[in-house]
C-alpha cells in the first residue's frame, strides 16, 4: 500500500516549490493512531514555511506541510485507549501540550521544518496529540480549528478572561480575526472590525461587527477606535500586524486592557513604543493546549459556531490554496480536501 503526501522540498523559495510524492503508509506505534486524513487548513504561517523563512528554522530534508487536518482513525496501537476506528479526529498544534502554562522550546509544532504535517493521505498521530470532532461540525469545518480557532480562543478566553459587555478590536478578516469576531459575539462582546475591503467589512457585520473601519481610507484608525469607545479605547486587541499596527495598538487600548500579540505574526521587529497612553497588558499567544482545545469547542457547540469558510481547493490543487491563501483576498479559511 501507498500513499499520496505534498512535499515542502529543502531549500524551498515558495508554493511552486511544493511536490506531490508517493510514500508508504505510515505505520503507528503502540500509541499512535492512522489517520486517513480528509481535509486541512492553510495558516500565514504556511506562507513562511514554503518561503523557507520560518522563525530560525529552515528547511532541510523534505516535509509534510501544514499544522490544521481533520480525518478519520483507521488504525490504532494496541496500547490505544483514547480512540478506536471510526473516530473522527483533529491533530493538535503542539504536540505533547496537554495542558498548563506554555514552555518555550519543549513543543514541536506540526508542519514546522522537520515536523510531518497533515497535507497527506495517510498520517500517523500520538493519541495524546489529538481531539474528537466535535459532532455538529464537517470535516473541513473541523480541519479550521488547531491553530486559527485556538489561537483566537486562547487570546480572547484564556490570557484575556473576555467578560460580556467588554470591546474586542480585531485587524484585518483571517482566520484568527474572524473566529474572534465569532468568539467575543458568543460572549456578549462588543466588535470593532477593521480590513482594508468594505466588502469584508460588510460582510463582517453579518456576522456581528458592532463597529468597522476601513483602514485604507482611515490610516489613523485608532482615531475611530477612540471615538466609537467615546475616547475609552477597547478592552481587548487581537494583534495580527506585528510592529506595522502596534503604536496604534496602543494608542486604541483602554486602561487596563490587553493586547494579544498573536505568535510570529506579531514579533516586533522594533521594540514597542515607550510612554504608552494607558495602562494595559501584552500577552503573546502560543496558540493553545490540548486542554484548551477541548473547552473550545465545547463552546462552540453550545453557541453553533461554525468556521468561516471562505474557498475550499482539492488535494492536486495545493499549490492553487497556498497561492490564493498567499494573495490575502480571503476572508476567513481557506481549505483543502484529501
Amino acid at each position: 500500500m501507498g500513499m499520496k503526501a505534498w512535499h515542502v522540498v529543502k531549500g524551498t523559495k515558495g508554493p511552486r516549490d511544493l511536490k506531490l510524492a508517493e510514500r508508504p503508509d505510515p505505520q503507528p506505534g503502540a500509541k499512535d493512531i492512522l489517520v486517513r486524513m480528509r481535509a486541512a487548513s492553510l495558516n500565514y504561517r504556511d506562507q513562511v514555511i514554503v518561503q523557507n523563512k520560518y522563525m530560525n528554522l529552515t528547511m532541510e530534508r523534505d516535509t509534510v506541510p501544514l499544522s490544521d487536518g481533520a480525518g478519520e482513525v483507521i488504525a490504532v496501537g494496541e496500547e490505544v485507549t483514547r480512540f478506536k476506528v471510526g473516530d473522527r479526529v483533529i491533530g493538535t498544534f503542539n504536540r505533547g501540550w496537554y495542558g498548563g502554562s506554555y514552555e518555550d522550546d519543549r513543543y514541536e509544532q506540526l508542519g514546522q521544518p522537520g515536523v510531518e504535517g497533515v497535507l497527506a493521505e495517510k498520517v500517523v498521530l500520538n493519541q495524546d496529540d489529538a481531539v474528537s470532532v466535535p459532532a455538529f461540525l464537517s470535516y473541513e469545518e473541523a480541519a479550521c480549528l488547531p491553530c486559527a480557532a485556538l489561537t483566537a480562543w486562547s487570546a480572547l478566553v484564556v490570557a484575556g478572561k473576555m467578560k460580556a459587555g467588554q470591546s474586542v478590536l480585531t485587524l484585518g478578516t483571517g482566520g484568527v480575526s474572524i473566529f474572534a469576531l465569532q468568539f467575543a459575539k458568543a460572549a456578549g462582546c462588543c466588535v470593532i472590525a477593521t480590513s482594508s475591503s468594505y466588502e469584508k467589512l460588510q460582510r463582517a457585520r453579518t456576522l456581528g461587527a458592532d463597529h468597522t473601519i476601513n483602514y485604507l481610507t482611515h490610516p489613523e484608525w485608532d482615531r475611530n477606535v477612540r471615538d466609537m469607545t467615546n475616547g475609552r479605547g477597547v478592552d481587548h486587541i487581537i494583534e495580527v500586524g506585528g510592529a506595522g499596527t502596534l503604536e496604534r495598538s496602543y494608542r486604541s487600548l483602554a486602561t487596563g486592557g490587553m493586547i494579544e500579540l498573536i505568535g510570529f505574526l506579531a514579533a516586533a521587529e522594533k521594540q514597542p513604543p515607550v510612554g504608552l497612553p494607558r495602562w494595559g497588558m501584552l500577552a503573546k499567544i502560543n496558540v493553545g493546549s490540548r486542554e484548551g482545545f477541548e473547552a473550545m469547542n465545547r463552546a462552540m457547540a453550545a453557541n453553533d459556531i461554525h468556521p468561516v469558510i471562505d474557498r475550499v481547493f482539492p488535494f492536486e490543487e495545493a499549490i492553487e490554496a497556498y497561492e490564493y491563501e498567499g494573495a490575502g483576498k480571503h476572508f476567513g479559511k481557506v481549505v483543502i480536501t484529501i
